[in-house]
């Protein structure tokens, strides 16, 4: 089987259960595990580098009202590689090539391969989806014992918090403008045993004003901006509090979103052990490297 995969998270998950020497091609983000970094890229960003997160925000809003792709599919590369399978995803226009896109270059191209979307809207459905790879890629065996680990993991977060006080936690995908999160995002602080200050499980991200995270009153405020790593993150959340922009009183944390948060793969339950950590202090001991507290 010849697999390309055009999401990071498809793309961790590929190797996690096992199927990783069937990928053949991958996005120009897929950087975990590190093996991925030698397969064909066959999808890049059409954005410039070094923008800031509003310029970020003025060009994807720009460039989806004209009608124009973030990303470049090379169909070159993916002609070259004659995939059996594509992952992808039909969740979100900002996050990889659209599925319309690929369906088109792969008839433009006689490719026959069979299209996988994965577009999970919860924690469960991340979790789903990890099944779901494993039943397309014939590793079901690997990819039931992965999920059935993380669930166990999942669940000792859960008893160690079940009878705390739960903190109210507001986190930042975005910082200009401010977003509040989506998706499995909420799920994710509901499991570390906060209760989501902004955000609503299962419904995209959405933009807020200052006002709304100040009415929110979070105790605690985790700046976990899609495409960041933990040093930029760290960068955006100080810019935050020398604006002074987050409401005084609330602790501030910074996450790597990219390794454990945004991407829907197996790292989020790093993700949830991370913000457990961060909302029960000295009850959970979550991944090093994740989070660090800026003020």
């Amino acid at each position: 089987m010849r697999i390309v995969s055009l999401l990071p998270s498809a793309t961790e998950i590929l190797f996690a259960v096992g199927a990783g020497d069937d990928v053949v091609g991958v996005t120009f983000e897929c950087d975990h595990p590190e093996e991925a970094r030698s397969r064909t890229i066959v999808s890049t960003t059409t954005l410039p580098p070094g923008l800031s997160p509003a310029e970020i925000d003025a060009a994807v809003r720009e460039r989806l009202a004209a009608g124009e792709d973030l990303y470049r599919l090379d169909e070159g590369a993916l002609r070259s590689l004659d995939p059996d399978v594509v992952v992808t995803q039909d969740l979100c226009a900002v996050c990889a090539v659209d599925v319309d896109d690929v369906d088109a270059a792969l008839d433009h191209l006689g490719c026959r391969a069979e299209v996988i979307t994965l577009d999970p809207m919860t924690l469960d459905d991340v979790l789903a989806s990890i099944e779901r790879v494993g039943d397309v890629t014939d590793t079901r065996d690997r990819a039931g014992a992965l999920v059935a680990d993380l669930r166990t993991r999942l669940q000792r977060v859960a008893d160690a918090v079940s009878n705390r006080p739960r903190p109210r936690m507001a986190l930042l995908e975005w910082t200009d403008p401010p977003f509040a999160p989506g998706h499995w995002l909420p799920d994710m602080v509901a499991a570390a045993g906060a209760v989501s200050a902004i955000g609503a499980a299962g419904e995209r991200s959405r933009a807020i004003e200052w006002a709304d995270l100040a009415h929110a009153q979070p105790d605690q405020i985790v700046v976990v901006p899609c495409g960041y790593r933990l040093d930029g993150a760290t960068a955006l959340a100080n810019e935050l509090l020398a604006q002074g922009r987050l409401p005084a009183g609330a602790e501030v944390w910074a996450v790597d979103a990219d390794a454990a948060f945004v991407r829907p793969g197996p790292r989020v339950v790093d993700g949830v052990e991370t913000l457990a950590a961060i909302a029960h202090p000295g009850v959970i001991t979550a991944p090093e490297g994740l989070a660090r507290r800026v003020n």
